[in-house]
């Protein structure tokens, strides 16, 4: 059984360790590095005047200053309360790894060990870096479809990833207890870096490059200018910023409020165990991979002679420091450490001694637990505000030392060029808002905590915190319905059961149980009559004297004329596509602005700073929350809602993408004629407060029409045999519109210089170097989601973007980026689907013809006959 034993620790004292159980009070740390008082920056200079402050000298911060400042960019100032890495950085366990579950994050990680492995040799300073690589281990069948899952979306990653067998694991850990383990997902290059040599190396660098490091210079106050720049506060003076960055770590709550925001971030407690040597790991010729066990919910890795082990512990057992958000973060809290508490982790150190029998009779010589801060999904926080002008942030993060060096470089990049260098929008800090919570933070850490190694289902739904009080006025009458999505803060339906079905959430990687109930949701629209809660739409009303000259210099696309609506495109000056939006032009300068859900305030921040940037006299609204939306479609909507209206609904009068305020019964809505399902339908904006009211008057008057819900799974089936692109999937700032194949929206030749035309025009004239294609593929019980690897002749050639089971052909659809040379109809390429390769043709698409060109062509056949 593990023993606790003596008390060192990479040969740095440390006070005897508290007896199990005891009270989680914090303790000095100070005298991990023989220092009475923590130490100062050697530098004496101060500047009045700076480009960017970074406040926050952990492995975050100094890595964005670092960046920048080798980067360029002259007049950088880091501000840090105390000492660098003081905070999270210092007692981190130092895991760097080229894996993520996302598909950007992995970029980031990349980007964080190719700088790690290279930072030596530049600055002189030793890191501390081991490369033995890592492996995640497989107990299970579901594990082992995780691993395939995950293999077909690095395929087209430049990060190196391997499924390996029970007999090369145990050749490359041979510690290891063999009984339970199936396969294992290895990964070349994974280590571990000593955190702070590796902040310290950083440093070296950012100073060598001409960044200004000031320590102790604690941050007392933020003021911003009228002209956007800000007037930082220290008790060494005061310096003018073009713009700020909170990488304060755990203290980036405090900082926000100098500011006027609530950062969602709550500190967490986390503990890792040290051995002392064990003679069987000394005894090895090469340092064992970094190993985790998902089961087990644990990682481990060689330290020295010994072993090094931190579990996650389940969201019943973990600790928050609750008490650092009520009261705030104790004022002279640094290097300090929590005591420890073995009983919370004793379960996973019984399954680690089991999988790794050694650490029976190991002794236990140190046990550190620091606090991490997590955001509510755990992932970082990272970019500008929406609603203050040039504050960024850096923070939230759970896993700060692989994240450092990526970021620092993302950041930079952003920061330098006026847009982010690839799209990361799950990292995007407006991806919260006014409805995230004290309560709703602390329960969702928890579960993000506690879930850490949980399989990584598609479609994935996580249940602690909901609802928010973001609800629709549906909420309460769908709920017992359907099996709610999360977006935003909202619930949404994502499919609906009848009675006698299984209502069960039960996520897979193969079809599952929502399967058959989406594809009656599917005839349901395409057949009668079907109705959506779309109330998470994003909604911002713009108007003022300037708004026509802002919107032309926004869109790619023409402004629609009064009482019409068009699909839109903002660009980034790069030609990326940052945002699709809807634009109605409601009244002359008014218009009503419609985006995704997850795109609220991604886009809003754009919009009102271009308006700032260039002087423009508008008022922008946003107005999410005070109307919902009602999605009506299928050959009947007409039908069904001109029995509510006095309004002519008929073709001729109410044509496809025009706009009417109108009444439906009793209730004030403005009518869209567009449906993302491509059949005949409106979408109906209303106030929020008559959605269940306006709910029950369609769904009664659709009775005879055999009216029935419909969800966002449905939606998804429907729009992709439309061809019809969705932001996030198809376009992002990773993709051009004209390899998107949004030429139709692009008028390149209009007379308004709008953002990234000039760059779309070099990227026509250079030609397209692969393109968007729509793919069938014959499978048994998988379909694509997106992101999956494309093959040909051997070779990953491309990815799929999104992807679905069509239920007119009863194949899978996927669209997919492949070579310009391999994107005619016909081409017959491979996708990998959890490890076995399908066959795939590219089709001409649309493959269903939507509702409004079926109509022109019905109408065009009966004139050519007459």
């Amino acid at each position: 059984m593990l023993r606790l034993g003596a008390q060192r620790l990479r040969g740095l004292r440390l006070p005897s360790l508290p007896p199990r159980g005891s009270p989680g009070r914090a303790r000095s740390a100070w005298g991990r590095r023989g220092e009475e008082n923590p130490p100062t920056s050697a530098e004496t200079r101060w500047k009045d005047r700076a480009e960017t402050v970074v406040i926050g000298g952990g492995c975050v911060g100094v890595s964005l200053a670092y960046h920048l400042a080798k980067a360029g960019m002259k007049d950088v100032v880091l501000l840090e309360k105390s000492e660098l890495t003081a905070g999270s950085t210092w007692h981190a366990a130092g895991l760097t790894t080229y894996f993520h579950p996302g598909i950007n994050l992995k970029k980031i990680h990349y980007t964080s060990i190719k700088l790690y492995e290279k930072l030596e040799e530049e600055t002189g300073q030793v890191v501390g870096f081991h490369q033995p690589g890592s492996i995640r281990i497989a107990t299970t069948p579901v594990r082992v479809d995780e691993f395939k899952y995950q293999m077909t979306r690095t395929g087209w990653h430049a990060t190196e990833q391997y499924i390996i067998g029970p007999e090369k694991i145990q050749e490359m850990f041979p510690l290891l207890n063999m009984d339970k383990i199936l396969a294992g997902l290895y990964n070349p290059g994974d280590g571990h870096i000593d955190p702070y040599s590796l902040t310290m190396a950083l440093a070296a660098g950012a100073r060598k490059y001409g960044a200004l490091l000031k320590y102790p210079a604690p941050v007392t106050s933020l003021k911003p200018r009228s002209d956007g720049t800000w007037d930082v506060e220290t008790p060494q003076g005061s310096v003018r910023a073009n713009r700020i960055v909170n990488a304060a770590g755990f203290w980036a709550r405090e900082v926000g409020k100098m500011v006027g925001l609530e950062h969602p971030l709550i500190p967490v407690q986390h503990q890792y165990v040290v051995t002392s040597t064990i003679p069987e790991v000394k005894a090895l010729k090469r340092e064992l991979p970094v190993l985790r066990d998902l089961e087990g919910s644990y990682y481990l890795r060689q330290e020295r002679d010994g072993l090094l082990f931190g579990p996650y512990e389940s969201q019943e057992k973990m600790k928050v420091q609750d008490s650092w958000v009520t009261s705030g973060v104790p004022a002279g809290f640094g290097k300090e450490l929590f005591e420890s508490d073995l009983d919370r982790i004793m379960e996973h150190v019984e399954v680690a001694m089991e999988m790794v029998p050694v650490l029976k009779k190991a002794d236990i010589i140190n046990i550190v637990n620091g606090p991490i801060t997590y955001s509510p999904d755990i992932l970082p926080m990272v970019g500008p505000h929406q609603g203050i002008r040039n504050y960024w942030v850096a923070i939230g993060f759970g896993y700060g030392i692989i994240h450092a060096g990526g970021v620092g470089k993302y950041l930079s990049d952003w920061i330098l060029h006026g847009e982010p260098p690839f799209d990361l929008i799950e990292l995007d800090p407006n991806r919260y808002g006014k409805w995230t919570t004290t309560q709703y933070t602390e329960a969702k850490a928890r579960e993000s905590y506690g879930f850490n190694n949980i399989v990584g289902y598609p479609k994935e739904e996580r249940f602690a915190g909901r609802p928010t009080q973001r609800v629709s006025g549906l909420y309460k009458t769908l709920e017992s319905k359907c099996s709610m999505g999360f977006h935003a803060g909202w619930e949404q339906p994502h499919w609906f059961y009848k009675p006698g079905q299984d209502t069960q959430y039960r996520p897979s990687f193969r079809r599952t149980n929502w399967f058959e109930p989406v594809g009656s949701e599917y005839k349901q629209v395409m057949q009668k009559v079907g109705v959506i809660d779309l109330s998470p739409f994003g909604k911002f009303n713009i108007k003022g004297q300037d708004s026509v000259r802002l919107l032309d210099h926004l869109f790619a696309n023409v402004i629609p004329k009064v009482g019409f609506t068009n699909i839109s495109h903002m660009l980034t000056p790069k030609g990326r596509v940052y945002a699709e939006l809807t634009v109605s032009h409601q009244t002359p300068g008014e218009f009503l602005l419609i985006t995704g859900s997850g795109s609220e305030l991604h886009d809003l921040r754009w919009i009102e700073e271009e308006a700032v940037n260039g002087g423009y006299d508008v008022e922008i609204k946003n107005i999410t929350d005070e109307l919902g939306v009602l999605g009506i479609a299928g050959p009947h909507a007409r039908k069904v809602l001109q029995k509510l209206t006095a309004e002519d609904l008929s073709d001729d009068v109410f044509k496809f993408l025009q706009t009417k305020s109108l009444k439906v019964s009793d209730i004030p809505v403005t009518a869209i004629r567009i449906s993302y399902t491509g059949e005949l339908g409106w979408e109906l904006y209303h106030r929020r407060e008559d959605s269940a009211a306006l709910y029950d008057i369609v769904m009664d008057a659709g009775q005879e029409e055999g009216i029935d819900n419909f969800g966002t799974y449905a939606l998804n089936a429907l729009r992709l045999e439309k061809a019809f692109r969705a932001w996030g999937s198809e376009m992002n700032c990773d993709t051009n519109p004209l390899e998107a194949g949004l030429d139709y929206f692009i008028k390149l030749n209009k007379p308004a210089d709008f953002i990234g035309k000039q760059a779309l025009k070099q990227i026509k004239a250079k030609g397209l170097k692969r393109r968007l294609v729509c793919l069938t593929l014959a499978t048994d019980d998988v379909d694509p989601e997106g992101n999956e690897s494309i093959w040909f002749d051997g070779k990953v050639v491309g990815n799929t973007t999104s992807g679905t089971y069509s239920y007119s052909i009863q194949k899978s659809l996927a669209f997919a980026y492949v070579p310009i040379e391999l994107s005619k109809v016909g081409q017959q390429v491979e996708v990998e689907l959890l490890g076995r390769n399908y066959p795939a043709s590219v089709i001409q698409e649309p493959l269903v013809l939507t509702e409004p060109t079926r109509n022109r062509l019905q109408k065009k056949s009966r004139k050519d006959k007459i």
